[in-house]
C-alpha cells in the first residue's frame, strides 16, 4: 500500500498486521487512484474528513495531492495509532489530526473540530454491510459539518444500496472496483450543485 501521487508519491504506508483482523480493510490502490481521478482538482486546498479511517490512506492521499488539512477518525485505539504512524511517515503531522471516537454515537464531537466553513471532502469507509454507513451519512446530511460544495465518498460492499438523495446530499456518481462499491455525493443546497 502506497501513496499514488503528489508530494508523498511512492511513500509506503504501514499496513495492518494480523492483530487487526477485520478491523481494517484498506481501499485498494486501483480504487483509490480511480476515485482521485474523479475528484481531480477538487482535492487541492480541501479540508478533508476521513471517517472510519483505517490506515489513513484516503486522507493521506488527499494531503499528498494538495489538501489543506485532514481530520482522521476511527473507533479503535490500535487503528488510530497506525494512522498516526502513517501521518508521520508522510511528514503531514502539521496538517493532520487523528481522533479516536465511536462513530456509532454520532458526529456531535465534530462541532469543536470542524473548519469554520465545514469540510470540503469526506471519506466514509465503515465496515462493509454495517448500518453505520447510512447512520453517519444521515448525520452528515443533517448537520452543519459540510462546506457549500462538499463531496462525500462512501465505500461499502458493491451490492449495498444507498439513496440517490439524502437531505442536502445527492449521489452524482456510482462506481464498482472488484467487491468494493463507491457512492459519490455532493452538497446540493442552493447555489452549490456544480
Amino acid at each position: 500500500m502506497r501513496i499514488i501521487s503528489g508530494s508523498a508519491r511512492g511513500r509506503k504506508l504501514l499496513a495492518p498486521g494480523p492483530r487487526f483482523g477485520a478491523l481494517i480493510r484498506p481501499t485498494s490502490d486501483r480504487a483509490r487512484e480511480a476515485i482521485f481521478s474523479i475528484l481531480a482538482a477538487k482535492v487541492v486546498g480541501a479540508r478533508v474528513l476521513d471517517l472510519f479511517a483505517g490506515t489513513g490512506a484516503l486522507g493521506l492521499e488527499a494531503l499528498s495531492r494538495g489538501a489543506l488539512l485532514a481530520l482522521f477518525v476511527d473507533g479503535q485505539r490500535s487503528v488510530t495509532e497506525l494512522i498516526e504512524r502513517n501521518v508521520a511517515l508522510c511528514a503531514f503531522t502539521d496538517r493532520a489530526t487523528v481522533l479516536q471516537r465511536d462513530l456509532g454515537r454520532g458526529l456531535d464531537f465534530l462541532a469543536a473540530k470542524q473548519p469554520v466553513n465545514g469540510f470540503d471532502l469526506v471519506f466514509l469507509d465503515p465496515p462493509y454491510g454495517s448500518i453505520l454507513a447510512l447512520r453517519v451519512l444521515e448525520c452528515l446530511a443533517a448537520g452543519s459539518f459540510l462546506g457549500a460544495k462538499a463531496i462525500v465518498v462512501l465505500e461499502d460492499a458493491a451490492e449495498a444500496q444507498y439513496p440517490q438523495t439524502l437531505g442536502v446530499l445527492t449521489c452524482f456518481d456510482r462506481r464498482r472496483y472488484g467487491e468494493a462499491g463507491f457512492w459519490l455525493y455532493h452538497h446540493t443546497e442552493a447555489g452549490s450543485n456544480d
